[in-house]
């Protein structure tokens, strides 16, 4: 999903930049899209992890983009950027309003902020079958992830041109373990449930009974919306 995202974020970048700063790079999908759409331009990558980085150091050597190991709510930057843009970082930010505060002073005048970021709805079957089994609200981070008016009530606050784009994707899992082990790490936090002792094999099973019951199949939805301001 990440890599359709990073596909269609490239593609709304439209004019030519030559000044590019990329947003929790990861691995370096999204900065290689960036490169061979702007060979020319001046490219440097931010991310947390030091091991992400070292995969996308490797995947893009000697493409001459700068890398900067750093949390992305704490750059402090001189220089101006035509382009800032990010590919399904946002939504773990703590503070995105202050964030985007903080960017829009690193771009250039008519610079452009471009990223993508998951909604609320993003696992919404996960939270409806964990409710069902346990008969409460189960807090998984994708619940409090911000809503689409609230990004651009967010962005029309600093920027003068605004839009907006929801877009659906779904996958399918042959099982609920093989969701729920590559959601491990970026969708299910919250109230123990990335503990291994919460996940008891009978808990598993009646959880995939009511997820397919009511959904027919082990698939997943995600919210993207994809964001762009001009400054």
């Amino acid at each position: 999903v990440q890599n359709l995202c990073a596909k269609h974020l490239i593609k709304k970048a439209k004019k030519e930049f030559n000044r590019i700063l990329d947003i929790g790079c990861g691995t370096g999908n999204y900065t290689n899209f960036l490169r061979k759409k702007y060979p020319n331009a001046v490219i440097k990558a931010i991310d947390i992890s030091n091991e992400m980085i070292g995969v996308a150091k490797r995947k893009l050597e000697r493409k001459g983009v700068e890398f900067i190991i750093k949390d992305a709510e704490k750059i402090n930057l001189k220089e101006r950027f035509d382009l800032i843009s990010s590919n399904a970082t946002f939504q773990w930010f703590a503070n995105i309003e202050s964030t985007l505060k903080s960017y829009k002073k690193f771009l250039k005048e008519k610079g452009v902020i471009l990223f993508s970021t998951f909604g609320p709805r993003t696992f919404y079957e996960l939270n409806y079958s964990l409710k069902t089994l346990l008969g409460e609200d189960i807090l998984i981070s994708s619940s409090s992830f911000i809503e689409k008016d609230t990004i651009k009530d967010m962005l029309k606050e600093l920027f003068n041109e605004v839009d907006v784009e929801e877009k659906l994707y779904t996958e399918k899992h042959t099982s609920l373990l093989n969701l729920l082990k590559k959601i491990k790490y970026c969708g299910v936090r919250g109230k123990g449930l990335n503990k291994r002792s919460f996940w008891s094999p009978d808990k598993l099973a009646k959880l995939e009974t009511i997820y397919k019951k009511e959904f027919g199949e082990i698939v997943v939805t995600y919210q993207v919306f994809f964001c762009k301001g001009v400054a």
